[in-house]
């Protein structure tokens, strides 16, 4: 939701105030930090709890600070108000300033994202992420595979290790479905939101979850896949030659399972 009094997109605001050209060159010159992402809806977030915990856990290793989660929120509430909406994606960052002191909070406000549907074909990649369990700016590595992808007529790259082991997604985290259970691939990567909510509700919703090592060489004994990020919840239809089943009632029933996860107020 926008009004007309809306501020244009995007929308960033640093400790609170909206920002400067002297504010904008800590993202530029000095983008060592760390963020999440998050679909903001009437001014809730699903798993808030959850992305506070990232921040606070990134900003312990990087900066060997806490960042406290009620602040957090404060400054996203402000920052929505500031944008004039309630319905946004929302990127909350932690930089260190120049002087060395405290963390400085970025909060950037964009248009609310539309849900990806269509089946998604993927390209596996020779690529691992530094330190992945961190989100963090920046990631070169991610954005040269993506677009190397994209010009294969693919839409995402697979990150995988020297010996095949699956990772994640360029941009998503992938889950694969035995018809049993729905597989997780136990390799470092980043913990994404979405999988994290998905790995709390899943069991609710009857679907088993589990991590263990997947490997291009194993990938035919899966019948499906899907991945996840926080616009949203996608099948896959082909990684590489090897194609899926798009399981419409299992893309339905875990799709339920996220929107069964409640809202928390920001």
């Amino acid at each position: 939701m926008t009004t007309s009094d809306s501020a244009p997109f995007p929308y960033a605001e640093f400790d609170g105030r909206p920002a400067t050209e002297a504010d904008l060159r800590i993202p530029a010159f000095l983008g060592y930090g760390h963020f999440t992402a998050m679909q903001v809806r009437d001014a809730k977030v699903r798993g808030l709890a959850l992305h506070l915990a990232r921040l606070d856990s990134a900003n312990r290793e990087l900066f060997e600070r806490p960042l406290d989660g009620e602040r957090v929120r404060a400054l996203i509430r402000h920052a929505l108000d500031g944008a004039g909406v309630r319905d946004a994606s929302v990127r909350v960052h932690g930089f260190l300033p120049p002087d060395g002191t405290g963390t400085t909070v970025m909060v950037t406000v964009r248009e609310p994202a539309r849900k990806q549907l269509e089946p998604h074909r993927l390209l596996s990649v020779p690529y691992a992420r530094t330190v992945p369990h961190i989100k963090r700016p920046g990631e070169f590595g991610q954005t040269y595979w993506a677009r190397r992808a994209a010009r294969a007529g693919c839409d995402e790259a697979l990150l995988t290790m020297p010996d095949g082991t699956v990772t994640e997604g360029a941009i998503h985290n992938v889950g694969f479905w035995d018809g049993t259970s729905v597989v997780w691939p136990a390799a470092p990567a980043l913990i994404g939101i979405t999988m994290a909510v998905l790995e709390q509700e899943l069991p609710g919703a009857g679907l088993e979850s589990v991590r263990r090592p997947v490997t291009l060489d194993g990938l035919d004994a899966f019948r499906s896949a899907f991945l996840t990020n926080s616009q949203g919840i996608v099948p896959v239809r082909h990684i590489d030659d090897v194609g899926f089943t798009v399981d419409e009632d299992l893309m339905k029933r875990i799709r339920r399972a996220y929107d069964a996860a409640p809202w928390d107020t920001v």
